[in-house]
């Protein structure tokens, strides 16, 4: 109800220093090769990593590492804002590419709805990532299999405070604040509803007091000293989100073409075994090529090794309906595996069709060669 906001305007925190991140995702080819790629780049890359401020065990990492590209940022102002001063390129080992800029902010925290406005459908940066992505992509050359920069994008926001002019406590802060905060994470200027305020604040976290995480579909907004391990899952969720939306995809044609081949009727005899041989290959390729990438994209990031990262990763992965993905990926490579037995054994029958047919002709031969005798 509207009662539980505060009555009085609570001071304007003013923020000292931080960084908005834009993170944009594609699918660039089947996979990358990181070793062979990293010696095709002749620029500074480093492998990425996640530095923790909080005990974890060493396992936490990436399987394999991707790999970090730094460029120069374009000179593309964000409203009446700076442009970018960092950009960063990761590849990861199943065939995406992350276009990072970083782009830094400080003064009243009111500016951040009007930076989360500006980078909205924001298409001149999303047109910059895109040809970024392309040329890192013809530049490791033979290192991507199956290159071919899919038209599907995720984008993603995260504004990253470092430290705010005044002492910072999270419940104070999202108690006064929180219409704010959900008109930034949701890029609306119009005033917002309590029950989408709600909605929006939902999806929070903190590890101490004087740190809070709060995770919506479109931006998260980070109030953290540190604060790079939890912006790398974001990001990792983005590009898995990609990878999901992608694959989905992917699985609707080859379902369609799993049915088309289904639904086909034998041709001439000489072509029955080549036919359903074909097919049985052609099925059991797209099963192969779809499960293979389903389980690398799952498999790259293990964090069962920080309790407080999962917990991120698992609001991250509600916001995202990363579990509906999976669900529905999962639901469709069991129908692709069922069309295959189906085909398989309309193949087995026809064999035994044909082997039946070969019989009585063999019988009928033998019958007739006696006759003429």
């Amino acid at each position: 109800m509207e009662s539980s906001l505060p009555t009085e305007s609570p001071p304007e925190p003013i923020v000292q220093s931080g960084a908005c991140y834009i993170s944009f995702a594609f699918d660039a080819a089947r996979s990358i090769d990181l070793e062979q790629a990293d010696r095709r780049i002749f620029a500074a890359t480093q492998r990425q990593t996640i530095h923790h401020k909080r005990r974890a065990p060493s396992y936490f990492v990436y399987q394999p590492p991707p790999l970090r590209v730094a460029q120069d940022p374009p000179a593309l102002a964000i409203g009446r804002f700076s442009t970018p001063t960092n950009l960063d390129l990761i590849l990861y080992d199943f065939g995406a590419i992350a276009v990072i800029y970083s782009l830094p902010i400080a003064g009243p925290f009111a500016d951040l709805l009007e930076i989360s406005d500006a980078l909205y459908d924001n298409e001149p940066l999303l047109s910059d990532a895109r040809q970024r992505a392309a040329q890192l992509l013809q530049t490791i050359g033979d290192a991507a299999t199956q290159p071919d920069l899919a038209d599907i994008v995720e984008d993603y926001v995260t504004f990253h405070i470092s430290s705010l002019t005044t002492p910072f406590d999270a419940a104070q802060f999202c108690a006064a604040h929180g219409r704010e905060i959900a008109q930034i994470l949701r890029a609306e200027r119009q005033r917002l509803s309590m029950e989408e305020v709600e909605d929006a604040l939902s999806a929070r976290s903190a590890f101490g007091a004087s740190d809070l995480t709060i995770i919506d579909w479109n931006a998260a907004l980070l109030i953290d000293r540190e604060g790079e391990d939890v912006r790398a899952v974001l990001d990792f969720a983005n590009v898995e989100l990609l990878e999901m939306r992608h694959l989905d995809q992917r699985l609707d044609r080859a379902l369609d073409r799993a049915y088309e081949t289904l639904a086909q009727r034998t041709g001439k005899f000489p072509r029955m075994l080549g036919q359903y041989s074909g097919s049985l290959r052609s099925i059991g390729e797209l099963q192969v090529d779809n499960a293979l990438l389903f389980e690398n994209v799952n498999n790259t990031l293990k964090l069962l090794g920080d309790q407080y990262l999962a917990r991120v990763y698992r609001l991250t992965n509600r916001r995202f309906h990363l579990d509906e993905w999976d669900a529905s990926i999962l639901r469709k490579l069991q129908t692709i595996e069922s069309i295959y037995e189906k085909v398989a054994t309309q193949a087995t029958n026809r064999r035994m069709e044909i082997l039946e047919w070969v019989i009585i002709i063999l019988i009928a031969l033998s019958i007739l060669i006696e006759l003429v005798r």
